[in-house]
C-alpha cells in the first residue's frame, strides 16, 4: 500500500502540470495579435437573447460583445417561414447578403452571411417575425469580437507509455491499449461496461471500452496529434449510440476538434465540428431529443483587462454553449459566458502579461427541466442554471455570488461535471485542486431548497484507501439504481459506490496516464468490420498458431477456428473460449490458410473473418 501511495503522489505531481493548463492560464502560449485590445468585459447588466413580445430568442444576443466574425444569426422560437425581411449591416463591412435556412425541428432559422463580419465592428439586424398583418418588425445590435489566434499554440506533449502500461495484440497491429487494473471486483454487473479515454499525456490516444473484469472491448487508435475525450453512451434517433470528441488539446486547456456520433456498428452517423467560427471543444457533448445537440466551444478574444487588474493588450477566454441542429449543422442558440458572468466572479487572477485569461472554464452541460441548462465553471467554483431562450442566469450554486446559502460541506473548488437529478438535487465532482484547497477530491450530491435558497449536503463519496486528490478533470455519474460512479480524472481511477458509501467497484488506468471522464453503461455492439485473424507456423514449423479478435464486439463467447490447404477448403479444427480481447490456439498440424468465426453463448455465428494465409513464425513477431 505504501508503494501505491507513492505512485499516486508521483502521478499527482506529474499531472499537476496538466491541471495548470486545464484549470488556469498560467502557461506561456502562442502569440496572438499585439495590437491594442478592445474593451470586452461585461458591464453591470446581463444580456438577454429573448426579443420582447415575440417568443423568439436570437444569437448573437442583443448587445453581445462576443460574436465571432463568422457567426450566423439565429432566430429560435417560430417556424422559419415566419421569419422574413432579414437585413444585416456591419458598420464597416456594410450590408451582408446571405441565406436564411430553417432548422429541421421546424422552430426557427439561421441567416448565414455570405461573407464574414469585420473584427470590432457593430452589426445591426432587422427582420419581421410572424405572418400577414400580425408580423412585427424587430431590430437588435451586437458587436463582433477580435479573435485570438491559436494557430501557434502547442498541443500537450504525447510521450511514449512505459511497456508495462499497455497490452499489444497480434490482430491489432501497432495498437498499445492502456491496461485497466481492477482493485475491487465488480459487485454491480448491471451497471455495464467502463467507457473512458486516455490522455492527454503518455501513450496512444483513442476511445476505450472495457468489461468490469478489465478486459478490453474496443480501442479506436487515433492518428498522431488527435486526442479522444468524453466517451459516453447516449441516444440518437431512438437508438443507443456512442458520443465522443476528437481533436487537438491545446496547452490553453481546451480542445479544438469535432464531436462524433457512432452507431452500434461503429459507423459514424453524425459529426459536429462546431460553428459560428469556433471549433467543438472537448469538455461536453449532450444529445437531446429531436436531433438537438449541445456542445462546448472556447472563444479566446483580445480584451483590455485593466479593469480586472490585467494588461491593456490582453486576451480573455470566453466560452460558449452551442445548441445545434444535428441534421443541418445550424446553430439554433448560442450562449457566451462573457455576456452573462462578470470577471469578478473568477477565482483566477487576471495575468499581468499576454497569457490568455481562462476566467470561466466551462466544463459541463446538463439538460434541466423546462429546457434550461446547468453548466459548471471551474474557474468561478460555481454551477449556473441558464434559462433556455434568454440565456439569463436563474441561479448560481457556489462561488463568490452564490444564490444559495451553502451548508456545511457543499462548497467546491475547481469542480467539474455538474448534473441535475430528478427531484432537483445536483451532483458535482469537487476536485479541490489545483492549487490544492481540500485534502482529497469528493463526489457531492447537493439538495437545493429553492424557496429558502439554501444548499445542503445530501451525500458525499471519497476514495478512502488511498485518498485521491485529482488536480484536473473527473466526473460523477448517478446510475438508475441509485449507485454513484466517480471518475477521478487526473488520477485515473474509477470507483462505484452504493448509496450508503460501500465500495462496489474500483479500477484504474496506469497512474502516469489520465482520463477526462470514466463512465459505466451497458453497451451492445457488432462491428461492421469482420473479426481479425492472424495465423502463423510455430517456431519449428510443425504446428499452426491462430490468433483471433473482433475489436468492439460484445456477446462473443467462443471462437471456432477453421484451417485447411486452400481458402475454399477450410474445416473446423478447434473451439476456444473468448476470455480476453485476443484469443489464441495452437493447432497440432501445419496448415496453409486459417479463418475464425465468432460464436454467441448459444453457438450461433455472429461474424466470420476472411481466410488468412498462414505466415512464418518470424513474420508474426512484433517489429
Amino acid at each position: 500500500m505504501r508503494n501505491l501511495l507513492i505512485t499516486f503522489g508521483v502521478a499527482a505531481l506529474v499531472w499537476g502540470v496538466l491541471a495548470l493548463a486545464l484549470g488556469s492560464p498560467s502557461l506561456r502560449l502562442g502569440a496572438g495579435s499585439q495590437g491594442p485590445s478592445p474593451a470586452c468585459l461585461p458591464g453591470g447588466h446581463e444580456r438577454s437573447a429573448a426579443l420582447p413580445g415575440t417568443g423568439v430568442s436570437v444569437s448573437p444576443a442583443p448587445e453581445a460583445l462576443t460574436a465571432n466574425p463568422r457567426s450566423q444569426i439565429s432566430f429560435l422560437g417560430v417556424p422559419g417561414t415566419q421569419i422574413g425581411s432579414v437585413d444585416v449591416r456591419g458598420e464597416r463591412s456594410g450590408r451582408h447578403r446571405g441565406r436564411l435556412l430553417s432548422y429541421s425541428q421546424g422552430d426557427g432559422a439561421s441567416f448565414i452571411p455570405d461573407a464574414p463580419f469585420r473584427a470590432g465592428e457593430r452589426v445591426a439586424v432587422s427582420a419581421r417575425i410572424g405572418t400577414g398583418a400580425s408580423a412585427r418588425p424587430v431590430t437588435f445590435r451586437f458587436r463582433v469580437d477580435t479573435p485570438y489566434s491559436t494557430a501557434h499554440t502547442r498541443p500537450f506533449p504525447n510521450p511514449r507509455a512505459a511497456p508495462a502500461d499497455y497490452e499489444s495484440f497480434y490482430t491489432l497491429p501497432g495498437a498499445q491499449a492502456p491496461l485497466l487494473t481492477i482493485s475491487q471486483p465488480d459487485r454491480d454487473p448491471a451497471a455495464g461496461d467502463i467507457l473512458t479515454t486516455n490522455g492527454p499525456g503518455p501513450g496512444q490516444y483513442g476511445p476505450l471500452i472495457y468489461t468490469p473484469a478489465g478486459r478490453l472491448v474496443w480501442f479506436e487508435r487515433l492518428s498522431a496529434g488527435q486526442v479522444a475525450e468524453n466517451l459516453s453512451v447516449q441516444a440518437y434517433a431512438g437508438r443507443p449510440v456512442l458520443g465522443w470528441w476528437r481533436g487537438r488539446v491545446l496547452e490553453l486547456g481546451f480542445g479544438e476538434g469535432e464531436d462524433v456520433v457512432m452507431n452500434s456498428r461503429y459507423q459514424v452517423v453524425a459529426r459536429l465540428p462546431g460553428a459560428n467560427g469556433l471549433k467543438a471543444d472537448l469538455h461536453d457533448f449532450r444529445i437531446a431529443p429531436g436531433a438537438i445537440a449541445y456542445i462546448t466551444a472556447y472563444n479566446p478574444i483580445r480584451c483590455d483587462l485593466r479593469a480586472a487588474g490585467g494588461a491593456a493588450r490582453a486576451t480573455i477566454v470566453d466560452t460558449a454553449v452551442q445548441e445545434s441542429d444535428m441534421k443541418t449543422g445550424l446553430v439554433r442558440w448560442d450562449w457566451h459566458s462573457l455576456d452573462h458572468v462578470g470577471a469578478p466572479e473568477s477565482e483566477v487572477e487576471a495575468p499581468k502579461g499576454q497569457a490568455p485569461w481562462d476566467y470561466f472554464h466551462l466544463n459541463s452541460i446538463d439538460l434541466a427541466p423546462r429546457g434550461d441548462l446547468l453548466v459548471s465553471s471551474r474557474s468561478t467554483w460555481a454551477a449556473y442554471l441558464l434559462q433556455h431562450g434568454s440565456g439569463r442566469v436563474l441561479w448560481r450554486l457556489g462561488g463568490n455570488r452564490s444564490s444559495f446559502a451553502m451548508g456545511p460541506g457543499t462548497k467546491t473548488a475547481w469542480q467539474h461535471d455538474a448534473r441535475m437529478l430528478r427531484g432537483g438535487d445536483v451532483t458535482l465532482f469537487d476536485n479541490g485542486s489545483n492549487p490544492p484547497i481540500h485534502k482529497q477530491s469528493r463526489a457531492l450530491r447537493i439538495g437545493l431548497d429553492l424557496g429558502a435558497r439554501r444548499a445542503r449536503l445530501v451525500a458525499l463519496y471519497t476514495h478512502r484507501d488511498p485518498p485521491l486528490l485529482a488536480p484536473s478533470q473527473g466526473n460523477v455519474q448517478t446510475l438508475n439504481g441509485g449507485n454513484t460512479v466517480v471518475g477521478y480524472g487526473g488520477v485515473p481511477a474509477i470507483s462505484e459506490y452504493s448509496p450508503g458509501g460501500s465500495l462496489l467497484f474500483d479500477a484504474h488506468l496506469p497512474f502516469d496516464m489520465s482520463f477526462y471522464r470514466a463512465l459505466r453503461s451497458p453497451w451492445s455492439a457488432r462491428p461492421s468490420r469482420p473479426p481479425a485473424v492472424l495465423a502463423s507456423l510455430n517456431d519449428t514449423s510443425e504446428a499452426t498458431i491462430v490468433h483471433a479478435s473482433w475489436n468492439g464486439a460484445t456477446g462473443v463467447a467462443r471462437w471456432r477456428v477453421l484451417a485447411g490447404p486452400r481458402p475454399a477448403a477450410l474445416h473446423a479444427r478447434a473451439e476456444i473460449p473468448a476470455t480476453s480481447f485476443e484469443s489464441s490456439v495452437t493447432l497440432p498440424q501445419k496448415y496453409s490458410y486459417a479463418a475464425v468465426q465468432a460464436l454467441d453463448p448459444a453457438g450461433r455465428v455472429l461474424g466470420a473473418s476472411p481466410a488468412a494465409k498462414v505466415i512464418t513464425f518470424a513474420a508474426s513477431l512484433p517489429r
